[in-house]
């Protein structure tokens, strides 16, 4: 099977990117997959433990996200300008 980044391409409107996290960490928004069902739902972090049950492994994810796309424009010649920042050198 072949997979092409294409379909990986969907609209992220930028005002539902999280820039800073919400006082109330329990109230950030979590994705449900019902495996039984394969429906998906829309909870807050607070009801978590109502969807784990004995022996479930809990793995988080603790990365950041760095501003890493920067866009510009050239003075000179009035070109487009794109820099992808792929890891951070320094603190």
């Amino acid at each position: 099977m072949e997979m092409k980044t294409a379909e990986f391409d969907y609209n992220l409107p930028a005002n539902l990117i999280a820039q800073h996290p919400l006082e109330d960490r329990a109230a950030a928004r979590m994705m449900v997959l019902r495996r039984d069902t394969g429906s998906i739902e829309h909870r807050c972090v607070r009801e978590l433990p109502c969807f784990l049950q004995s022996g479930d492994l809990l793995v988080v994810n603790d990365t950041r996200v760095i501003p890493a796309r920067i866009l510009g424009k050239r003075t000179d010649a009035g070109g487009k300008v794109a820099l992808l920042l792929l890891e951070q050198c320094g603190p």
